[in-house]
């Protein structure tokens, strides 16, 4: 298939699986890799009897990290906030439709949300995340708790939050990004040649 006839799905996945061959072993959180903690976090999904639009999300939620890291030639800022949920739902947002793409724009909300409906909840944070988590925000004020719980995507953000969270097993589970090709050929016809 040439890429005059390629639908803009397929062109935009060869780019997403690009940067995962790339940057996938780039270290996520510790020693980690970018594309075992993706794998992992979309597998929880799928074993939990998610939908294939949050089986996607999990697996492509941290992508903004895979694109600053593009950006920068590899070289992360651990200092700043890098926008990561926010970056990756735009770019997303070119291929996906929005079932995948607000877990992903929320999962840093989630998080902070989490930390403060659920105090015990912050000390299940890797110590990779407990740093960010300042960077981010903190926890939420009471109006940006009742945002968080008014948007319907919320509860969405909250499983893949949790998810995020548990994908973070140094022992790789064996999975590529190609092992979850049925689920995202599901969710790719939102732009196909429709």
């Amino acid at each position: 298939m040439t890429s005059d006839s390629a639908s803009p799905g397929l062109i935009h996945l060869d780019r997403i699986r690009r940067l995962y061959d790339v940057w996938g072993s780039h270290p996520y959180d510790e020693d980690l890799a970018q594309l075992e903690h993706a794998v992992q976090c979309a597998n929880l999904a799928r074993t939990s009897g998610a939908d294939d639009s949050l089986v996607v999300a999990c697996l492509l939620h941290d992508i903004g990290h895979l694109l600053e890291l593009e950006r920068n030639a590899g070289s992360p800022n651990h200092d700043t906030d890098d926008d990561h949920e926010s970056m990756g739902a735009a770019y997303l947002a070119q291929a996906f439709p929005p079932a995948v793409t607000s877990p992903i724009a929320l999962h840093v909300a989630a998080k902070r949300y989490l930390c403060t409906v659920e105090p015990p909840y912050r000390h299940s944070l890797s110590p990779a995340s407990e740093r960010s988590l300042a960077l981010q925000g903190g926890r939420m004020s009471p109006a940006e708790v009742a945002r968080f719980e008014a948007n319907p995507s919320g509860i969405r953000a909250i499983a893949l939050r949790r998810w995020d969270d548990s994908a973070k097993d140094l022992s790789p589970i064996g999975l590529s990004f190609d092992d979850f090709a049925n689920e995202i050929a599901r969710v790719l016809p939102f732009t196909g040649s429709a």
